[in-house]
C-alpha cells in the first residue's frame, strides 16, 4: 500500500471563461439569480514532484511507473481501472512540472477524477455577491475491489475579478465564486489533512492570483513527502506553517487509523437511536444519513461503521451524495449515503423502504412512516451498551476545567489530541464489547476443520424476541465476512475480547445450564417481571456482573479496564525551504540521521517501538535510492516484527536491484538471507484463505464411517474421533457398515430436542439450593416407585438424586464415586414381576431401588458407566474420563431414543466404553503412580484427535508485582504436532488460547527468557519468538540453514546475562545476543546429528547422536564421549544427558535401550556404569529436578485397547547417590516425548499422539 499522505491534489472551480460570462451577464442585466456554473478540474497535482537523475530514472522504471495522464483520459473520456496502490515516488514518469507547458498531468491510476468536481461542490457552485465562510466537508471514494481513498475539501471564496486578472474587462460588479482544494489520500486522516489545508489557507488569502498554482504546488510537494506511520504505537508530527499536526498510526494491520472525533455520533444520538441505526446496518438496510452540514455526513458515517469493527461493511458506501446523484437511492441493493437535508421530504415521498437518519436532530425513521419496525438489538446486551455511553465523558471542556490555561496553541492542541485519543479508545472499547456481546457464541456453533456453520442451531439458542434480529443479520454480507474472519481463526480485538471473557469449561462436554445459570435466570425473570409492574429497580440492585456474565454479556468494571498503550510520537524534520531534487534528498537525509538517533536511544527491551522506526528508516532509504539500507533496514524489522514486515515493497525492491548491488548482498550473510528468503515464498503457491463457508444439513444419502464421523463432527454433536467410531458401531449392530439419513436425522434431532429441553428445565428450589453451582442435571427419569416413594430420578455429573412426586423434597441417592453396586434385580407387582435397578452405596446398609419399568436397562447402563467413568478420573487425576462418560451417556440416551426397538439397548451398550473396560482389564494405578500423580491435562480438548506433545516449557508467573501490567500466572506452553502451540494457566491448568500457530513444521525446543519471551526452535530452521503477554509470534529468527534443535541460556555468566545458545541440526552453535537478537559467535561441531545443547559451568555439552562433546563456550572442544563399545556398530545414539558437575557425573540414554549409562567424569579417564530399566524399551528424555533424575522412557509395548493394562509410557525417578531406581511412574498409554520442572515443585510429562496427554507429578 502507499507509505505516504498524499496521493494528488485537486484544484477545482469554475472555468475563467464561464466567469467571465457571468460578469457580463451581471453588467448588462444588473442582477445576480441564482446563478450556477458547472465545476471543473483546474489542476492537478501528483508526486513525483521532482525528477530523477536520468540514469537513476531508467533503473527504476521498469518496477516502480505506476501513473497515467488524466489530460489524455479526460479527452478520451475513458474511465480508470481501479488497481492496487503501491508507492508512487519510483515513478520514472515526469511530473507536471509546468502550468501551461506540460501537455499530461500524471495521476496515479486508482484515482478517477471523474466525479469529483461535483462532490467538491455538493450543493453546487455558486456565484454570488457576498463573501461566504470559507468550509470543509470530507468525501470517501471505493473501488470496485472495495479499496478507499479519502478526501478532505475547501472550499475557498474569492473575488472573480482576482481570478479573471489576465482578462480585459473582467467586469465591474464584486461578484465571490468558490475554489476547491482537495487533497486525497490512501489513509483516512481527516483530521490532519483539515489542518494541512487550514495552513494552505493562509497562504491563498495573502497571495496573488498568479501565485496561486505555485502556492498549492509547494504544498502538496511537502505532503508528499510525509511517510504514513507503521501499525502500532508510533505516531508522526511534523510542521506546517507552525502548527503542529500528529499523523497517528493504526493500532495493527487489519484497523484503519483513527483520525476523527468518535464521539461526534454520540453527540447527536441517544442511545437508542444510535442502537437502532447500528441494528439497521447489522441487517444490511438501505440506510440515508441527512444533514444541513455537508462535513458531519462522512465523519458520522465513518464512526458508525468503526463501530462495527471488526464486521467490515460490503454495501455501496456513499457519504456525501452531491445534487445530481441522487438517483443512487433508487439502488435496490443495501447501501449507506448521505445526502443534505434540504432533500428529506423529497427523498422521503419517492423511495420506499429507506431508513432515513436525521444527524442534526438525532431521530431515525423510514420512508413510509416516523418509526422504524425493524428487530432491535437484544435487549441485555442494548442495556449494557446504554450504560456505557451514560458513563462517558464526551465534553473537552469539563475535562479542562482543572487545567492551567495554555498560552501556545500547539500546546492546546496537544492537549486536545491526548483527551480525544484517550476518548476515542474508551469508545472502542465500548461498541467492541457490544459486539462481542451481540455475537459471542456465534464460535460455539462453529466447526473448523470442515468450515461449517450451523445457523438452525445457533438461532435455535437465541432468546425467542432475539431471533428475527439474528436471522436477518446472518443472511448479510457483512456477517458472512465476519464468519469467514473466525473460521480463519482471526486474533482481531473482537477474538482477544471474546476470549479473555469466555466461560471455558476445563473439558468438552454438551452444555446443559448449571445451577448457579438457572438462579441467575430467575433473578432476571423476578427484575422483567418488576419493571412490568412498574417497580423501578436498579439493574446492579438484582443482577450482578457475574450474573449478566452468564446471560452470555459482559460488563467490565472501567476502574479495571487496562490503561491505554502508551504513545510515542516521532517530530519529522523541517519542510526544505526549495523543493529541488537535491534538497529532496537532503531532507531524507536528514530523515534517516533522525531516525538512527531515535533508534539508538530506544531501549533494547522495547523492541515494538524498534521495528517501527526500523520501519521508517528502511522505507525512506528506498525514497533515497539507497536499496541496501532499505534491505539491511527490512531483515532487522524482519527479524524484531514479522506482523508489520511491507513483504510486497520488500520484493519489488529485490527485484529492482542492480546487478552490482546484488553482488554486494551476496556478500554480506544477513542480507543474502533475506533475498533468499523472499524469492522463496514467491516461488511458493500463495495460500489463500478458503472463503467457502457451509451451512450444516443433514445427510441425503447412506453415510460409511467416514461420511459418519464427518456429519457427526459438521452438527456439533461430539469432535472426538474414537468416540464417533463407537456411535457408528452402535447404530451398525448386525447391519451393513452403513447409517441410513433417517436413522441419523432421527439421532440428530433427538439430541437437539433434548438439548433444547434442557435449557428450559424446571428444577424446586430445594434441588438448586443442595446441588453444588456448577452442577448441572444431565438426564430425569419419568416418575417411578422407588422405595422412597413415587418421583422422579436425576443425575448430575457428581451424583443421583430422588425428588418425590407431589412435595417439596430433595433426596441424595449416591455420589457416583461413594457407589458400591448397581444392577437389575425385580420387584413383585400384582401377578407379575417389575425389573428394578438397585443401588448400593457405600458407608449406607439400605439400597436405593426404582422400578425404572422400561428404562430400566437404559439407568443401568447409564449409571455403571458414570461410575467407571468416575473410578477412571479419580485413580488418574484426568477429569477428563468423567467428560467422556457423561458423553457416552448422553449418545446411549440419544441411541435409545431414536431407535424405540428391541435391539436399542444392545446398540447404546456398544457406548459404555469405561465398564467395558473396567470388566475387560482392570484399572489399578500402582500406588506409586497414585501418590505421585497430581493431576492431567488434555491439549488436544479441541481437536478431534490427540496430538503428540512434542516439547513442555513451564514459565514463572509474577504474582507478586505492584504493577497490575506485569502481574502474570505462570504459564504452561505446549507444542503439538503441525506447529501448533497452546498455553495453559499453570495456577488453575485452564486453557488461555486454544492454539497459536508457529510455523507449520514440528517445533523441537523452548526456552524462555526474563525478557518476556518464549523463544521455539522448529524442524523448518527457524527459531519463533513468542510475546508471553500478547500470545503473538511476531519475531522469527532464521540465521539457522537446519532444523534447530536445542536452546540453552547461560545463566551463570552475570556479566553476559543476556547471551542463549541454539544449536541445528547440522552441528552448527550460535551465540545470541538475546535483547538484540544478533549472533555474537558462530561455530562449527563435527558431527551427524546435533540434538541438544547445555551449559554448566563453563562448559557447553552437545548431545551428537554416536557421542557427548564438552566444548569451551568459545568453540573449543575439550573431550567426546563415544558410544558404549558394543552398541557403536549398531544404529543406536544418544537421545538424552543430564550433567552433575559437583559429582562428576553425566547421565546418558539411548533412544533404542532401556539402560542408562552413568559416566564418571572426575577422573583422568572416564569410568562407564551401566543401569537398566524394568519394562524400558528406549529412552527419550531426562531432566534433573532436585536430587533426583527423572528419565521418560517408551516402554514395553501394550495390549488391549487405549487404556491396557500395561501402559506403554514409563516415568522413571533414579536417586544420582545411589545409582538406583527410586520410583517407577505409570500414567501414560503411549511413550513419553517431553519432561520438564515447575520451579522445583513439579515435574510435567508429555506423550505421543496414542495419549496425548499431560501428567503433572509432584515432586518429594
Amino acid at each position: 500500500m502507499s507509505s505516504r499522505l498524499l496521493e494528488v491534489c485537486v484544484v477545482v472551480g469554475a472555468s475563467p471563461k464561464k466567469l467571465w460570462e457571468v460578469c457580463q451577464a451581471v453588467d448588462s442585466h444588473g442582477s445576480l439569480e441564482n446563478v450556477l456554473l458547472e465545476p471543473e478540474v483546474l489542476h492537478v497535482l501528483a508526486p513525483p514532484f521532482v525528477s530523477r537523475p536520468q540514469a537513476e530514472r531508467k533503473a527504476v522504471r521498469s518496477h516502480w511507473r505506476r501513473h497515467h495522464s488524466y489530460l489524455k483520459k479526460k479527452r478520451k473520456r475513458r474511465p480508470s481501472a481501479a488497481t492496487a496502490p503501491i508507492p508512487d515516488h519510483f515513478s520514472g514518469g515526469d511530473a507536471a512540472n509546468g502550468r501551461e507547458g506540460s501537455e499530461d498531468v500524471t495521476v496515479p491510476k486508482d484515482i478517477d477524477l471523474t466525479a469529483l468536481p461535483k462532490l467538491c461542490f455538493p450543493g453546487g457552485l455558486h456565484v454570488t455577491n457576498v463573501k461566504r465562510e470559507d468550509q470543509f466537508h470530507f468525501l470517501v471514494f471505493t473501488d470496485v475491489f472495495g479499496n478507499k481513498s479519502h478526501g478532505v475539501v475547501l472550499q475557498c471564496y474569492r473575488p472573480v475579478q482576482d481570478w479573471m486578472s489576465s482578462c480585459e474587462n473582467g467586469g465591474k460588479s464584486k461578484l465571490f465564486s468558490a475554489y476547491g482544494f482537495c487533497v486525497i489520500s490512501k489513509y483516512p486522516y481527516f483530521t490532519a489533512l483539515k489542518d494541512c489545508l487550514s495552513c494552505l489557507l493562509i497562504k491563498l488569502r495573502t497571495c496573488r492570483f498568479s501565485d496561486v498554482e505555485e502556492k498549492v504546488k509547494d504544498f502538496a510537494a511537502k505532503l508528499a513527502l510525509v511517510p504514513i506511520p507503521p501499525p502500532g504505537q508510533l505516531h508522526l508530527v511534523f510542521t506546517l506553517h507552525h502548527l503542529t499536526i500528529e499523523l497517528p498510526s493504526r493500532e495493527d494491520k487489519d484497523h484503519p487509523a483513527v483520525d476523527l472525533d468518535l464521539h461526534l455520533p454520540f453527540l447527536c444520538f441517544r442511545p437508542q437511536p444510535l442502537l437502532q441505526v447500528l441494528s439497521c446496518l447489522l441487517q444490511e438496510q438501505r440506510v440515508v444519513l441527512f444533514s444541513a452540514d455537508w462535513a458531519r455526513l462522512t465523519l458520522v458515517a465513518e464512526g458508525l461503521l468503526l463501530f462495527l469493527q471488526p464486521l467490515s461493511w460490503q454495501q455501496p458506501y456513499v457519504p456525501v451524495l452531491a445534487e445530481g446523484m441522487l438517483d443512487f437511492l433508487m439502488a435496490p441493493t443495501a447501501f449507506l449515503m448521505g445526502c443534505h437535508l434540504c432533500h428529506f421530504k423529497e427523498v422521503a415521498a419517492e423511495t420506499n423502504d429507506l431508513i432515513l437518519v436525521n444527524i442534526d436532530n438525532g431521530s431515525v425513521s423510514t420512508s413510509c412512516s416516523d418509526t422504524v419496525d425493524l428487530p432491535e438489538i437484544p435487549s441485555l446486551t442494548a442495556d449494557c451498551f446504554t450504560q456505557r455511553y451514560q458513563s462517558l465523558q464526551v465534553h473537552f471542556d469539563l475535562d479542562q476545567c482543572l487545567r492551567v490555561s495554555c498560552s501556545d496553541i500547539n500546546d492546546q492542541r496537544t492537549q486536545r489530541r491526548v483527551w480525544q485519543r484517550n476518548l476515542n479508545q474508551r469508545i472502542q472499547g465500548i461498541t467492541t464489547e457490544l459486539i462481542v456481546n451481540i455475537f459471542r457464541d456465534v464460535s460455539s456453533h462453529l466447526n473448523y476443520e470442515h468450515r461449517v456453520f450451523n445457523s438452525e442451531e445457533f438461532l435455535k439458542s437465541r432468546e425467542p424476541a432475539e431471533q428475527l434480529f439474528y436471522k436477518n443479520v446472518l443472511e448479510t454480507h457483512i456477517f458472512h465476512r465476519f464468519l469467514r474472519d473466525r473460521l480463519n481463526k482471526k486474533m482481531d480485538h473482537f477474538a482477544r475480547l471474546e476470549l479473555s471473557t469466555r466461560i471455558k469449561a476445563s473439558v468438552e462436554v454438551p452444555h446443559r445450564p448449571t445451577m448457579q445459570e438457572i438462579q441467575a435466570r430467575r433473578l432476571s425473570s423476578l427484575l422483567e417481571n418488576r419493571l412490568v409492574n412498574g417497580q423501578r429497580m436498579s439493574l446492579s440492585n438484582l443482577v450482578d456482573d457475574q450474573t449478566l456474565n452468564l446471560q452470555r454479556i459482559i460488563m467490565f468494571d472501567p476502574a479495571q479496564r487496562m490503561p491505554p498503550k502508551p504513545v510515542k510520537v516521532f517530530q519529522l524534520p523541517e519542510f526544505p525551504e526549495t523543493l529541488s531534487f537535491h534538497a529532496v534528498q537532503s531532507y531524507y537525509c536528514e530523515l534517516i540521521q533522525l531516525l538512527g538517533k531515535a533508534i539508538n536511544s530506544v531501549q533494547i527491551e522495547d523492541s515494538s517501538l524498534l521495528a517501527r522506526y526500523f520501519y521508517l528508516r528502511g522505507f525512506i532509504n528506498l525514497l533515497c535510492s539507497r536499496r541496501l539500507d532499505a534491505l539491511a533496514d527490512f531483515q532487522t524489522l524482519h527479524k524484531t516484527d514479522t506482523a508489520i514486515f511491507p513483504t510486497q515493497l520488500v520484493t519489488r525492491l529485490v527485484d529492482s536491484l542492480m546487478q552490482e548491488e546484488q553482488q554486494q548482498a551476496k556478500r554480506r550473510p544477513e542480507l543474502k538471507r533475506l533475498i533468499l528468503k523472499v524469492k522463496t515464498e514467491n516461488e511458493k503457491p500463495s495460500v489463500q484463505f478458503d472463503d467457502d463457508i457451509k451451512k450444516f444439513e443433514l445427510p441425503r444419502k447412506n453415510l460409511d464411517r467416514e461420511e459418519f464421523v464427518r456429519s457427526i463432527q459438521e452438527g456439533g454433536i461430539v469432535k472426538d474421533v474414537a468416540t464417533i467410531h463407537r456411535l457408528f458401531d452402535a447404530f451398525t449392530v448386525g447391519k451393513s457398515k452403513q447409517v441410513n439419513p433417517e436413522l441419523f436425522k432421527s439421532f440428530y434431532t433427538f439430541w437437539k430436542e433434548t438439548e433444547t429441553e434442557a435449557q428450559d428445565v424446571n428444577l424446586p428450589t430445594e434441588v438448586i439450593d443442595h446441588l453444588d453451582h456448577s452442577e448441572c442435571v444431565y438426564k430425569l427419569s419419568s416418575c417411578v416407585k422407588t422405595s422412597h416413594g413415587v418421583g422422579k430420578i436425576g443425575m448430575t455429573q457428581k451424583r443421583l438424586f430422588f425428588l418425590p412426586e407431589g412435595q417439596p423434597g430433595f433426596l441424595e441417592i449416591t455420589m457416583f464415586r461413594e457407589l458400591q453396586e448397581v444392577k437389575i434385580a425385580s420387584a413383585p407387582f400384582l401377578l407379575v414381576r417389575i425389573p428394578s435397578l438397585r443401588i448400593k452405596t457405600s458407608g449406607r446398609l439400605e439400597a436405593f431401588e426404582a422400578n425404572l419399568k422400561t428404562e430400566t436397562e437404559l439407568w443401568d447402563l447409564v449409571v455403571k458407566e458414570m461410575w467407571a467413568g468416575r473410578k477412571m478420573a479419580d485413580q488418574h487425576k484426568d477429569p477428563q474420563y468423567m467428560t467422556q462418560a457423561l458423553t457416552n451417556v448422553l449418545l446411549m440416551d440419544a441411541v435409545v431414543g431414536c431407535l424405540q426397538t428391541q435391539r436399542s439397548i444392545c446398540a447404546a451398550s456398544k457406548l459404555a466404553y469405561f465398564d467395558k473396560i473396567k470388566h475387560e482389564v482392570p484399572m489399578m494405578v500402582p500406588k506409586s503412580t497414585s501418590e505421585t500423580l497430581k493431576h492431567k491435562i488434555n491439549p488436544s480438548l479441541d481437536l478431534a484427535e490427540p496430538q503428540t506433545v512434542h516439547v513442555l516449557l513451564y514459565t514463572p508467573g509474577q504474582l507478586t508485582c505492584n504493577d497490575s501490567k506485569d502481574e502474570m500466572n505462570p504459564k504452561l506452553w505446549v507444542a503439538l504436532s503441525g506447529g501448533r502451540l497452546v498455553v495453559f494457566d499453570a495456577a488453575s491448568w485452564s486453557m488461555l488460547q486454544d492454539s497459536i500457530q508457529v510455523g507449520e513444521s514440528q517445533l523441537n525446543c523452548m526456552l524462555g527468557l526474563v525478557h518476556e519471551q518464549v523463544w521455539i526452535g522448529s524442524r523448518d530452521s527457524v527459531i519463533y519468538i513468542i510475546d508471553t503477554h500478547s500470545l503473538t509470534c511476531n519475531k522469527q529468527l532464521t540465521e539457522h540453514r537446519y532444523e534447530v534443535t536445542g536452546l540453552t541460556l547461560d545463566a551463570g555468566d552475570q556479566q553476559n546475562s543476556l547471551q542463549t545458545y541454539s544449536c541445528s541440526r547440522d552441528g552448527t552453535i550460535l551465540q545470541w545476543d538475546s535483547s538484540s537478537l544478533k549472533v555474537k559467535r558462530q561455530f562449527q561441531l563435527s558431527c551427524e546429528h546435533l540434538s541438544s545443547i547445555r551449559i554448566h559451568g563453563d562448559a557447553l555439552w552437545c548431545c551428537c547422536g554416536d557421542s557427548i562433546v564438552e566444548l569451551r563456550k568459545s568453540g573449543t572442544p575439550q573431550r567426546r564421549l563415544l558410544l558404549p563399545e558394543h552398541l557403536r556398530n549398531s544404529s543406536s545414539h544418544f537421545s538424552s544427558f543430564i550433567v552433575i558437575p559437583e559429582q562428576g557425573q553425566l547421565w546418558t540414554g539411548l533412544a533404542d535401550s532401556g539402560d542408562l549409562y552413568l559416566w564418571h567424569t572426575d577422573g583422568h579417564e572416564p569410568s562407564l556404569e551401566k543401569i537398566s530399566l524394568t519394562g524400558c524399551s528406549g529412552i527419550t528424555c531426562m531432566i534433573r529436578v532436585k536430587d533426583q533424575i527423572w528419565v521418560g522412557c517408551r516402554g514395553r509395548s501394550g495390549v488391549g485397547g487405549q487404556c491396557s493394562s500395561q501402559l506403554r509410557g514409563q516415568l522413571v525417578v533414579v536417586d544420582p547417590q545411589s545409582h538406583t531406581v527410586s520410583k517407577e511412574l505409570q500414567a501414560h498409554s503411549d511413550s513419553i516425548q517431553t519432561l520438564c520442572s515447575a520451579e522445583n515443585r513439579y515435574v510435567l510429562s508429555g506423550s505421543a499422539r496414542r495419549d496425548g496427554k499431560i501428567a503433572v507429578w509432584k515432586v518429594e
